[in-house]
């Protein structure tokens, strides 16, 4: 994972993307106990926006060709990791505007905060995902004043409290 999150520092570097986050089951495991995953998902904050809803990743597929990486499915393998790339969209990118800096192995990196992961999370609803919320909830430290805000911000409050209604009968 160490090469992946060089090469992402890298197209930031070069001015490819304005910035990125690590999101997903791996930024999850930052904060509850380890499980399985197969791979690394990266929301990234394009260095235009899109012009008549047209997304152009076209740079970033380029960088990763000329670097020898290639696609297999939706990921680009960089040295065995799957990179899953998610442009991001308004709540993603304040996510990744407010994400914690850390290291990994020596490499700078940014990383999803829980209050961020479980509204994502709640947002696409699938049954792991829903899992992952949970573990979230139940093992790491969320701010829940936070949280309620960025669930407010983006009209997610009462998909929470159904959520808290359907899993914790609260």
């Amino acid at each position: 994972m160490k090469k992946a999150l060089e090469i992402l520092n890298e197209l930031k570097k070069e001015q490819i993307i304005k910035d990125y986050a690590i999101g997903g089951a791996i930024a999850t495991i930052r904060w509850v106990e380890p499980f399985f995953t197969q791979d690394l998902d990266v929301f990234v904050v394009l260095k235009e926006e899109a012009s008549e809803g047209i997304i152009d990743l076209s740079p970033i597929y380029e960088y990763f060709k000329n670097k020898g990486y290639l696609w297999d499915k939706q990921w680009i393998v960089i040295e065995g990791v799957p990179v899953d790339i998610f442009p991001a969209d308004e709540l993603e990118r304040k996510a990744v505007e407010e994400a914690q800096e850390i290291e990994y192995e020596g490499v700078k990196t940014k990383i999803i905060t829980p209050e961020y992961l479980i509204v994502l999370f709640l947002k696409s609803n699938r049954d792991k995902d829903i899992r992952k919320i949970q573990m979230l909830l139940e093992q790491a430290e969320v701010n829940m004043d936070r949280l309620n805000e960025i669930l407010i911000q983006f009209g997610l409050r009462e998909k929470f409290d159904d959520f808290k209604k359907k899993y914790y009968g609260k």
